[in-house]
C-alpha cells in the first residue's frame, strides 16, 4: 500500500529502528534509534509524539535543521510504530551523553557559568531572534557529553510547550495552568527555567518539596520562586544573585539571554522588584493562608466557588481594607460585585466571569482562570486536544470559555500585558467555528484547526495517525479490512478532521452528514465526501473501503421505485466496489436522467393504479343498482308467471 506524503519522510530519508529504544534520550517520551539514509548519519533518534497530543508545528517549521547547543528538529512525519501501527515522529540528533539527572552532583560556580549559563544563553538568544521558545529546560532534558563540556538542550518539539515541565522549572503563572494549555510563553520563561536549573545544580539535589507539583506551586506563590527552590541553602554569591533575577515573578524583571552572556553585568542590572504588601494576619481561604493579593488571587482561581462566596459575604473586601490596608482594591472589588448583581446572575457564566475579573484585578500577571482551570490563550488548542475523550470536566470548562468569548473579556481587563485586538478577534473566530452546525463545527473542529499536526483521533483510524487529508484514504482502507462493517465509515472525528484539514468543498460535504433524520441524505453525503477525498488526494483503488461504503448504500438503492432497476443497481454496485473507486459509485446514484425516468415511471404507474382503483370503485358502486334491477325484474317475472298460471287454471276450469 502506498504511503501518505508524511510517511515518505521515513520511507525515503529516515529509517527507524523499533528494536532499539533509547531510554532517557527524550525525557519522558519514547525515542528510537534512527538513521539518515541520504546523509548516512547514524546518530539520530525519532521521538514518538504521544497519542491525542499535537507536536509544535510553528517551532518545527522555523527550526528545522541542525542547531548548535540544541537537539533541533531535522524532520517530522508519520512513521512505523510497534504492533504494526503508525505514529507521528520528530527526528533529532541523539544526546551526546547522559542527562544531568543521571549524574546529579553539586556544580562549582565557575562550571555553572561557563558550561551551563553561557552555552544555554547563546541558544536562547538564537531562539529569541527567530521568535521561538524552548520550554523544556529541566534536569532530565539537558545533556552533557562528559565533564568539562558545555551542556546541550534536549528536544522540546514533540509535545505542546512546557507540557512535561515540573512545577519546579515553570513560573507560577504557567505551572498553575493545564499542562497542555501553558502556551508558547516568552523567552523569559526559558530564562526562569534556566535559573531553577542553576539552583538545583548548585545544590546538587532537587528540593524535597519539588516532588509534589501542587506543593511546589503553592510554595512559590506564598514565598516567591527563589526562596521556594533554594530554601535556606547557601548558594555561591554569583549564582544566588543571578538566580534571584532569573526567577523574578514578573517576566519583565528577568535578564535577557544577551545580558546573561555577561554574568557580572546581569548581576549588577538586576531589577529590584517592589515587594507586595503583606498583611499582619492571614486570611484563610480554600485551605490556604492568604497574606497578600497575589496569594488571594491564586486561592480564588483554584477554588472559585469558595472564593466567590467569601466575596459575596464581604469577608474578602473587609480583609483587604483592615487586614491588608488596601482600601482601593477593596473598593474596586465591591464596585465589580455591584455591577455583577445589576447585570443579573442568570447570564451564562456570570459567576465564572466574576471570579475571572477578580483574579485579574488582584494579580494582572495571572493567566485566564475559569471555574478552577487556568490556561494561556495560545494554549487553547492543545488543551482541547489533550482533554478530548479523556477529561470531560476540562472539556466542559473549555467549551464555556469559547462559547462566552472569555478570552476577549480577560484580555480587555489586562490590555497593558497582551494584544487585546488580536485576542478578541481570535475569540470570535473560535466561537464561530464551534457554532457551525453539524460535524464540520464544534470543539473537535476547533481542536483540529488550532493544532495542524494533531492526528485524527477517530477509533477507526487512530492506529494509523493520519495528520493530513491525504492520509485519510489509505487509513480508512486499512481500517475497512478489520472494522465491523455495520460501523459507519465516517464518524464525528473524521468529519471534523476533514473539515479542518481540507478544501472548503469537503466542508460542505461534511455539513450534509447532519441529515435531520434523512437516512438517504446522510448516506449520499457520506458517499460524496469519501469520493471527493479519493478524487482529490488519493487516486488509487480502495476496494476494501468501497465495499465498506457500499454496504451502507442500501437506503440509496431502496429509494429507487423500479424493482428491475434496483436489482440492476445492486449488480452494478458490486462491480464498482470491486474496482475500488468511489466517484463512479456516486454517479450511479446521482444519474439525473435515470432518476427522472424512474420518477416518471413511478408517476405513470401511480396514475395507472389510480385509474384501476377508480374503475373498481365504479364497478363496486354499480353492483348494488344492478342487484336492485334484477330483483325488480325477477319479482315482475314471478308475478307474471303466477298470473299466467292462475289464468290457465281458470281457463281449464271454465272449459272443463
Amino acid at each position: 500500500m502506498a504511503l501518505p506524503p508524511e510517511s515518505r519522510l521515513f520511507a525515503e530519508q529516515f529509517a527507524i529502528e523499533l528494536d532499539s529504544p533509547l531510554l532517557g534520550a527524550a525525557g519522558e517520551l519514547t525515542a528510537y534509534a534512527a538513521t539518515d539514509r541520504r546523509a548516512g548519519a547514524p546518530d539520530l533518534m525519532a521521538i514518538a509524539v504521544p497519542h491525542r497530543i499535537p507536536a509544535r508545528s510553528r517551532a518545527l517549521q522555523l527550526l528545522e535543521g541542525p542547531q548548535p547547543g540544541l537537539l533541533g528538529p531535522l524532520g517530522h512525519g508519520v512513521g512505523p510504530a510497534p504492533n504494526d501501527e503508525a505514529a507521528y515522529y520528530v527526528v533529532t540528533q541523539r544526546p551526546p551523553g547522559p542527562s544531568l539527572a543521571e549524574t546529579l552532583r553539586p556544580w562549582s560556580e565557575t562550571a555553572l557559568i561557563e558550561l551551563v549559563l553561557r552555552p544555554v544563553a547563546h541558544v536562547l538568544e538564537r531562539l529569541q531572534a527567530i521568535g521561538v521558545t524552548h520550554r523544556g529546560i529541566r534536569l532530565n532534558n539537558v545533556f552533557q557529553a562528559r565533564d568539562g563540556h558545555p551542556v546541550i538542550l534536549g528536544q522540546a518539539w514533540a509535545t505542546p510547550p512546557a507540557m512535561l515541565q515540573p512545577a519546579l522549572y515553570e513560573p507560577p503563572y504557567s505551572a498553575m495552568c493545564l499542562p497542555a494549555g501553558r502556551g508558547e510563553g516568552t523567552i523569559a520563561d526559558d530564562v526562569y527555567a534556566l535559573g531553577a536549573l542553576l539552583v538545583v545544580l548548585s545544590l546538587g539535589q532537587v528540593p524535597a518539596v519539588a516532588s509534589d507539583d501542587t506543593a511546589m506551586l503553592r510554595r512559590k506563590i506564598e514565598v516567591g520562586s527563589f526562596h521556594a527552590i533554594a530554601g535556606d541553602s547557601r548558594l555561591p554569591p554569583a549564582i544566588a544573585d543571578l538566580a534571584r533575577g532569573m526567577l523574578a515573578e514578573d517576566p519583565d524583571h528577568r535578564p535577557t539571554p544577551a545580558l546573561l552572556l555577561d554574568p557580572s553585568a546581569a548581576r549588577g542590572r538586576r531589577v529590584a522588584a517592589r515587594p507586595p504588601r503583606r498583611a499582619q494576619r492571614p486570611f484563610h481561604l480554600a485551605g490556604m493562608s492568604v497574606w497578600d493579593t497575589r496569594t488571594l488571587a491564586f486561592a480564588m482561581a483554584m477554588q472559585p466557588e469558595q472564593g466567590l462566596q467569601a466575596m459575596v459575604s464581604g469577608t474578602v473586601t473587609q480583609w483587604l481594607r483592615r487586614g491588608l490596608g488596601d482600601a482601593g482594591m477593596g473598593s474596586r472589588l465591591d464596585e465589580m460585585m455591584r455591577h455583577r448583581v445589576g447585570d443579573g446572575a442568570a447570564e451564562r457564566g456570570a459567576d465564572a466571569f466574576a471570579v475571572m475579573r477578580m483574579v485579574v484585578m488582584l494579580d494582572p500577571l495571572a493567566p485566564l482562570c475559569w471555574r478552577g482551570i487556568a490556561l494561556w490563550p495560545d494554549g487553547l488548542g492543545a488543551a482541547l486536544a489533550a482533554a478530548i475523550g479523556v477529561d470531560s470536566h476540562a472539556m466542559a470548562r473549555l467549551d464555556e470559555i469559547v462559547a462566552t468569548e472569555a478570552i476577549a473579556s480577560w484580555a480587555m481587563l489586562r490590555q497593558d500585558h497582551c494584544d487585546y485586538g488580536l485576542l478578541r478577534m481570535e475569540a470570535r473566530q473560535h466561537r464561530a467555528l464551534v457554532q457551525i452546525r453539524g460535524p464540520a463545527g464544534g470543539l473537535l473542529r476547533l481542536a483540529y484547526t488550532l493544532c495542524p499536526l494533531l492526528p485524527c483521533g477517530s477509533p477507526l483510524v487512530a492506529a494509523r495517525s493520519p495528520v493530513g487529508a491525504a492520509d485519510m484514504p489509505p487509513a480508512l482502507e486499512r481500517a475497512a479490512k478489520t472494522v465491523d462493517i455495520k460501523t459507519p465509515p465516517v464518524d464525528a472525528h473524521i468529519a471534523a478532521f476533514l473539515a479542518a484539514r481540507s478544501e472548503r468543498r469537503l466542508e460542505a460535504e461534511t455539513n450534509g452528514l447532519v441529515g435531520n433524520g434523512d437516512e438517504n441524505g446522510v448516506a449520499l453525503a457520506r458517499l460524496r465526501l469519501l469520493a471527493q477525498l479519493q478524487l482529490r488526494y488519493y487516486q488509487k483503488p480502495l476496494p476494501a473501503l468501497c465495499a465498506w461504503v457500499g454496504s451502507h448504500c442500501q437506503p440509496l438503492i431502496d429509494s429507487w421505485q423500479n424493482r428491475p432497476r434496483r436489482a440492476a443497481l445492486e449488480t452494478k454496485l458490486k462491480d464498482l466496489t470491486a474496482a475500488g473507486f468511489l466517484p463512479p459509485i456516486v454517479g450511479l446514484f446521482e444519474d439525473a436522467a435515470a432518476r427522472a425516468e424512474d420518477a416518471l415511471g413511478a408517476q405513470q404507474a401511480a396514475l395507472a393504479v389510480a385509474q384501476i382503483d377508480v374503475e373498481l370503485a365504479q364497478i363496486a358502486a354499480a353492483g348494488e343498482e344492478r342487484a336492485m334491477t334484477a330483483r325488480r325484474i325477477g319479482q315482475e317475472i314471478a308475478a307474471g308467471a303466477g298470473l299466467l298460471a292462475l289464468a290457465s287454471v281458470l281457463a281449464m276450469t271454465a272449459f272443463g
